[in-house]
Formats: structure tokens, sequence, C-alpha cells
């Protein structure tokens, strides 16, 4: 039975038998891709190309949610700060679909109910949230007007392989800056106990992304260490103290590990 457990090409069999069921679901039973997808425990776009892959034309006209259109969704008219945390937290562990805006927090549950406040704020309707069998709370928004409205503004539906960038408007003013790197390492950082003291980090395999948090750090009065390995460093104890008070957490397991690591605050 060890072939069960290695990565191979679809037989023949398997082909057709995935071909069957997704035209049982997604033509016979008429549902979206996101509705397979999450019975299927798949992302929406693996789905996508899953259809592409077996010849299955896409009709999006004919689902009941066609071009998703919800009224209810308030597309914001001008720049905040909370749109700018909000840009933070997607380009960090969020996702666009055709369909939908999705944040994917891992086991962050207490991270979640701030980021559904935060969206039905900014959206004016509250996102639905759900839980996979491993435990990782799923925030999602179906909008395609939102989707393509943050599309427009710069982000993608890759963002690894289309390198995004940060938003030009998210760093005209310092405090959208802050409030788009808070957004940042609440989702994509961490906060490490050093030998001798304490370490924020961020990752991303941006390099655009990358640089431009780095530049941003330094406009806002920080040492940052020089981009290694997908990652940005703050490590001086000044920095640190800086961080805490100027810019903070609102991922609640971040500000707990920092209190904990820095004495100074304990």
């Amino acid at each position: 039975m060890i072939w069960l457990s290695m990565p191979k090409r679809w037989s023949i069999i398997e082909e057709r038998v995935r071909k069957l069921e997704l035209v049982k679901l997604y033509i016979k039973e008429n549902k979206t891709i996101g509705e397979i997808a999450r019975g299927l425990g798949l992302g929406e776009s693996s789905v996508y190309q899953r259809l592409l892959r077996l010849g299955i034309k896409p009709i999006p006209f004919k689902k009941k949610t066609y071009k998703n259109i919800n009224y209810n969704v308030i597309i914001p008219k001008i720049y905040s700060e909370k749109l700018a945390e909000m840009v933070g937290i997607l380009l960090g562990d969020g996702h666009l679909t055709p369909t939908q805006v999705t944040v994917t927090l891992g086991k962050k549950d207490e991270y979640t109910g701030y980021i559904s406040d935060l969206m039905t704020s900014l959206f004016n309707v509250k996102p639905k949230t759900s839980v996979t069998k491993e435990g990782h709370y799923i925030i999602y928004l179906g909008s395609a007007r939102l989707v393509r409205w943050f599309l427009k503004m710069g982000l993608c539906f890759n963002k690894v392989k289309n390198q995004v960038d940060i938003p030009p408007w998210c760093i005209r003013r310092k405090n959208y800056m802050i409030n788009t790197i808070r957004g940042l390492i609440d989702t994509d950082g961490s906060v490490y106990k050093l030998r001798f003291g304490t370490q924020i980090s961020f990752c991303n395999r941006s390099l655009p992304l990358m640089k431009a948090v780095r530049t941003m750090l330094i406009r806002l009065g920080f040492k940052p260490s020089k981009i290694s390995s997908h990652n940005i460093y703050l490590t001086r104890s000044g920095d640190l103290l800086k961080y805490y008070k100027e810019v903070g957490f609102n991922n609640k397991k971040h500000e707990k590990r920092f209190l904990e690591f820095d004495g100074r605050f304990g």
C-alpha cells in the first residue's frame, strides 16, 4: 500500500472518476466553485484548474451567485488606516479568488475575531468563518466587486508567482505605513526569544514586497536587518520598544509572546 501515499499522475480511470465527480457537482447539481472547494477540502483555484484540466468549460453565468454581486458590500471610497491594515493582512495571510476575499489564519483563533470585525467595519458585511479538520481558521467574504477592486489596487491571485508589491498609497503617509506594517507582521511575522533578547521577524517570498517593507521600516525610524532568506529582522532593543509603542500588535498571540520575552513590559 506504499504507492497510495506517493504523489503520482492520474491514471485514465482516476481522471475519469474525477471528471464524473466534477460534472455531477458543477454541472448537474449546479454548485459553485467555492461550494465544491469547501466540500472537497480544496482551494478554489485548485478546483478551477481541475475544471480546465478535465475539459469542463466554466459556466459562472449559470450559477445563482453569478458575478457574486452582493450589494450589501460597501467598497471604501477613501483610503484609511483600517484599510491599510487590511491590505497588510491580505498581503500576509490573505488570498483572492475570482469571487472571494479570504484570510487563512492557521490556529490563530484569537485573531480571527479581530479580522472579522475589521472586515465588517470596512465592507459593511460580516464575513463567514470556517474551521478545517486541522483546526485552521478561514475567514471569507464573497464579493466579485470587492475582489476586482483589490486587483485594481495592485493585489493579485498568486502573490508569490506574480511577486506582489505593496500598493503605493500605503506608503504615502506615516499612519498608513504603520498600519500596513502591523497587518503584515501580525500575519507573516513572528516573535522569538533570543539568548540575549527578543526578535521580531517578517517572512515573505515576494521580493518587491520585502523591499517595500524594509523601506517603510527605515522611513519610520527603525533599523531593520538586510533581507536574508526571505526574512527581515528587528533585533535592536530600541527598535523593539519603538515597535511595541508605535506599531503594536492586534494579533494577541504575538503580543503575549512579546510581553513574556521582553522584561521591560512584564
